[in-house]
């Protein structure tokens, strides 16, 4: 079979693009199933249940056009993920509208991710499957359609069954959110593993700068990411060793962010304390993006990821002296600045 002949990375496309043009055809067939309910419960005209339709399909030629745009810019499998997000957040909105105008706001939105994904779906398959297969590969999504079509019908018997009519329909809808899993599998498992890390990373320092103060997570953070980093970018390591060292990277990359916001509310008192906070964290933010260039400058001499590695070694450093030349003010209480009140009218003599 042809499907013998295509590689890994081949077939993980192939599947997810199998999979968003399925949900396209579940999304979109299940609303014609609703149809009668909707006329029953809101007393929604033929009429308006066609215009609902239509406009779901006026939205959903833009929103093709605009992803086509948006891939060449941005790259197939953002713009990908992006579609499928859209139109499964508007789909399970939909399950929440009250009325005939607010189903056709939600369905009309939801179609410009409707006909996005299947505009970057096509392209995206058609440049990543071999030319002897490529007529094969798009007819096989194409075929998902019938597939999603069913899994319609399935559903909308299983959710008419299980509920009754007026909350049937609105569940029916919310299960358009599952789609959204798909996002998952367009990620590699690298980014996977780095994502998931981050966010593990972000609470677990949240609760490490209370429990341990400020400075000291501060420091714990930056010396394990400085490790971390010459490991990735002065170490010779294989892909097995950066899956396996990308959740402990996102974990401390990430995680020493979390105390940032309420330390350097902590550090200025109340009347300068907004303008102190907003200079601070942008002025870094202003050194930080030289950094890009001095990378460029420095890998004219010396490896690219040497020069990463060292100014990132350099960075995290500098947060280790920051923090110990700086306070500790875990725990203490703030007191906000008192506002002074609008000052009455006066009265005009007359």
């Amino acid at each position: 079979m042809w499907l013998n002949e295509t590689n890994p990375q081949e077939r993980k496309t192939l599947v997810a693009a199998f999979a968003g043009y399925g949900v396209d055809a579940f999304d979109y067939m299940i609303y014609t199933f609703m149809i009668p309910t909707l006329i029953a419960i809101w007393g929604m005209t033929k009429v308006e249940a066609g215009y609902i339709a239509t406009g779901a399909l006026i939205t959903s030629a833009i929103g093709g056009w605009l992803a086509g745009i948006l891939a060449d810019r941005f790259g197939r499998v953002r713009v990908l993920q992006l579609t499928v997000l859209w139109f499964t957040v508007f789909t399970f909105l939909s399950g929440f509208t009250h009325s005939y105008e607010q189903l056709l706001v939600t369905r009309s939105l939801q179609g410009l991710g409707f006909g996005g994904e299947w505009s970057v779906g096509s392209v995206l398959i058609a440049e990543m499957i071999q030319a002897r297969h490529r007529g094969k590969a798009v007819g096989l999504v194409q075929s998902s359609w019938a597939v999603g079509w069913g899994i319609a019908a399935v559903a909308f018997w299983a959710a008419y069954t299980l509920f009754a009519p007026e909350t049937a329909w609105r569940v029916l809808f919310w299960l358009g959110i599952l789609p959204a899993l798909l996002i998952l599998y367009n990620t590699s498992g690298y980014l996977l593993v780095l994502i998931v890390g981050s966010f593990a990373g972000y609470l677990t320092s949240a609760w490490l700068s209370d429990r341990l103060g400020r400075r000291q997570c501060f420091i714990l953070f930056a010396l394990c990411a400085g490790v971390l980093v010459v490991g990735y970018t002065l170490i010779p390591v294989n892909d097995a060793m950066m899956l396996v060292l990308g959740f402990p990277l996102g974990f401390f990359l990430s995680g020493i962010f979390s105390g940032m916001g309420a330390y350097l509310s902590e550090l200025f008192p109340s009347r300068v304390r907004g303008s102190g906070q907003g200079f601070c964290y942008n002025f870094g933010r202003a050194v930080g993006s030289i950094c890009p260039a001095l990378v460029g400058y420095l890998s004219g001499s010396i490896p690219l990821g040497a020069a990463i590695g060292y100014l990132a070694v350099g960075a995290y450093l500098l947060v280790v002296i920051a923090a110990l030349a700086l306070p500790d003010t875990t725990g203490i209480e703030l007191t906000a600045e008192a506002q002074p009140l609008p000052a009455a009218p006066r009265l005009r003599k007359a």
